[in-house]
C-alpha cells in the first residue's frame, strides 16, 4: 500500500510556527514559498517525497492540533503537492493522527507518519496514547489510500507499555497494522543504533523499516544498504539547525551519497 520506491528517500519540510502558535510571526504566503523553497530544492535533488511537519508550532499538544494548524497544514501540503512531483507525507505534531489523515486526504497526500500509533509513551507533552483503532477506522471512512508509517520508540519519549523494541515493532504492525516502521535515534538529528535498526526488521520481515533520524551524507550510503529508506530532515539544514531552510547542496550531496545524484 506504501506508493514510494523502495529504498525511497524523504525529506523533511520543517513548517515554522502556524498561526495560533505562540511563535507565529510569519503570514501564510511567507509560509507557503518557504514551504515551496524547501520542496524545489528536495525535487531538484532527486528525493522522491516531502514530509509537511509543523515543527514550528512548540510546544506541542499530546493530544489534538487546533483548527488553524490543521488548516494551515492543509493549505501547505495543497500547495506543495500541486507544484512539485513529490509523494507527500504528513506529520502532525505531536501525534494526532486524525488531523494527519485529514490532512493528507485533502492535499492529496501518499502517506502520514505517527509518532506513537501503537501503546503508551511519556514524553515532554505528558502521555502520547497511540490510537490505532480510531487511526484505521478513520482511515476507512475517508476512503483513502492512505499509508501509515509508525514511529517504534519515537525520539523525545520514553516507552511505557511497551519497552522491548521487538515486541513494540510486532505489535505496531501486527496489531496496529501500520503500513510500515521508523526507526530514530533518541532526539531530533540523533543517529540511530545499527542493532536497533537490525531488531526492527528481523521483527517484521514483511513491513518497510525507514531510517528516521540522524542521517547524514557519511552515513547515508551504508543505512540505504540497510532500511528501506531515509528520512532526514535536520541533516539538510545548515548547521543541523531544523528551524532554517533546506540547503540546496547538502540536499544533493545527500542524493549523491545515495546513488541519487
Amino acid at each position: 500500500m506504501i506508493d514510494l520506491p523502495d529504498p525511497a528517500l524523504i525529506g523533511v519540510i520543517h513548517l515554522p510556527a502556524l498561526p495560533g502558535a505562540p511563535r507565529h510571526q510569519l503570514s501564510m504566503s511567507e509560509i507557503v514559498e518557504r514551504a515551496c523553497a524547501d520542496a524545489a530544492a528536495l525535487e531538484a535533488a532527486g528525493f522522491d517525497a516531502a514530509i509537511v511537519e509543523n515543527f514550528g508550532d512548540t510546544p506541542f499538544d499530546a493530544g489534538a492540533l487546533g483548527p488553524a494548524s490543521v488548516a494551515a497544514m492543509a493549505l501547505v501540503s495543497d500547495q506543495v503537492r500541486r507544484r512539485f512531483h513529490l509523494a507527500l507525507g504528513i506529520n502532525a505534531l505531536r501525534n494526532d493522527a486524525a488531523a494527519a489523515l485529514g490532512i493528507a486526504a485533502t492535499a492529496g497526500a501518499a502517506f502520514i507518519r505517527v509518532n506513537v500509533h501503537m501503546g503508551v509513551a511519556a514524553s515532554d507533552q505528558g502521555f502520547l496514547e497511540g490510537r490505532a483503532h480510531h487511526t484505521l477506522r478513520y482511515r476507512r471512512q475517508l476512503g483513502a489510500r492512505i499509508a501509515i508509517l509508525a514511529d517504534v520508540h519515537v525520539k523525545h519519549a520514553t516507552p511505557v507499555s511497551h519497552p522491548d523494541l521487538a515486541r513494540a515493532a510486532a505489535d505496531t504492525a501486527y496489531r496496529g497494522l501500520a503500513d510500515g516502521l521508523i526507526v530514530t535515534g533518541p532526539a531530533t538529528g540523533a543517529a540511530i543504533d545499527l542493532a536497533d535498526l537490525a531488531r526492527v526488521r528481523e521483527a517484521v520481515p514483511d513491513r518497510r523499516v525507514y531510517v528516521g533520524s540522524g542521517a547524514t551524507v557519511e552515513s547515508a550510503g551504508d543505512l540505504w544498504k540497510r532500511a528501506n529508506g531515509i528520512i532526514v530532515g535536520s541533516g539538510l539544514k545548515s548547521g543541523g539547525d531544523p528551524a532554517q531552510p533546506i540547503d540546496a547542496g547538502r540536499a544533493a550531496a545527500f542524493a549523491r551519497a545515495v546513488g541519487r545524484g
